[in-house]
């Protein structure tokens, strides 16, 4: 939801999968991740990519003013695409295929040694639509990231559960928070002298435990359903990613998760613990999922658009 981040890639046997399905040569032993970039596209044609630096057309420019494309960054190369023009990252690994990674520095390629440049540019160019598509995708989930929008204060407004609690502030000697569903309030008591950033800590610290319980009430009612078990679950802080599933049984959830509805937790969960029955975004993985959440297809298309709308940032 995009609260989508990219992690470097790591040294095999745990490889990240590309948007290709994974073949059954390749080890298991890696972690995936839900709505990087990467996985939120692995069940299209198109491989995973990362951000691309795009320069606007030469023909929205005045005929006086040519094109002036910015000065290469350390540790980058230039392609031209049509009148665009896009930096990148290469990177060479032990990986089988070339893969394609959005993060803040741009699209960053992962290919094989043996592979070469022109056959990586090549490949790049097959998926040009899709990389600038996803370049603009990302920049504007980063503009979003970038606004300040919870306001703390009496009365302010704090997402949870797919609904707004109201904060109420009670100046007490005594630190305390109360939740009470009926009223959907949150009343929260400090003292007078209180900061604004101790009563955000002190928020923030209420919503992580209600993650914590509503997480771990919800797994296992999906781990049962799915016939699997996992070995344990931690809160993530994550930016651009809403949860993650190794091979060994280990699932993290974003605790920014909590304010949405009830059944898009649900599909998180759902979907991570669908990695343990298939570590791949295969064809397969997709129907276990739909196995256990018929209406996943809905709730990812719900989490998707919600995540481009303004959420409060902590």
């Amino acid at each position: 939801m995009k609260f989508l981040q990219q992690k470097p890639p790591q040294a095999a046997p745990k490889q990240r999968p590309t948007l290709r399905p994974a073949s059954p040569a390749q080890p298991l032993a890696r972690q995936l991740d839900l709505f990087s970039v990467e996985a939120n596209n692995a069940h299209q044609p198109a491989p995973s990519t990362g951000p691309v630096i795009a320069s606007p057309p030469a023909s929205s420019l005045p005929q006086h003013q040519p094109q002036e494309p910015a000065p290469l960054a350390a540790g980058k190369r230039r392609l031209h695409i049509d009148a665009h023009v896009l930096d990148y990252a290469l990177l060479r690994s032990k990986r089988r295929s070339i893969g394609f990674v959005i993060n803040d520095d741009g699209l960053r390629v992962t290919a094989p040694k043996w592979v070469t440049v022109v056959e990586i540019e090549s490949a790049i160019r097959e998926k040009k639509r899709w990389i600038f598509t996803k370049l603009h995708e990302y920049r504007d989930r980063s503009a979003h990231r970038l606004q300040p929008q919870m306001i703390w204060r009496d009365g302010g407004a704090l997402p949870y559960l797919g609904a707004n609690i109201t904060l109420r502030l009670r100046a007490t000697q005594t630190a305390g928070i109360a939740f009470d569903a009926a009223a959907a309030t949150l009343t929260v008591s400090l003292p007078a002298d209180a900061t604004e950033e101790q009563l955000k800590d002190r928020v923030l610290g209420w919503l992580q435990l209600e993650a914590k319980r509503v997480f771990g009430e919800r797994l296992p009612v999906y781990a049962e359903k799915l016939g699997v078990r996992y070995k344990s679950y931690a809160l993530s802080s994550a930016t651009t990613q809403w949860g993650s599933c190794t091979a060994d049984g280990k699932i993290r959830l974003n605790w920014r998760l909590m304010h949405f509805a009830l059944p898009i937790i649900d599909y998180v969960i759902a979907h991570e613990l669908s990695h343990l029955r298939e570590m791949n975004h295969s064809p397969r993985f997709w129907a276990t999922v739909q196995s256990i959440f018929p209406e996943f297809e809905t709730a990812r298309r719900t989490l998707r658009d919600s995540a481009q709308e303004t959420l409060p940032i902590f």
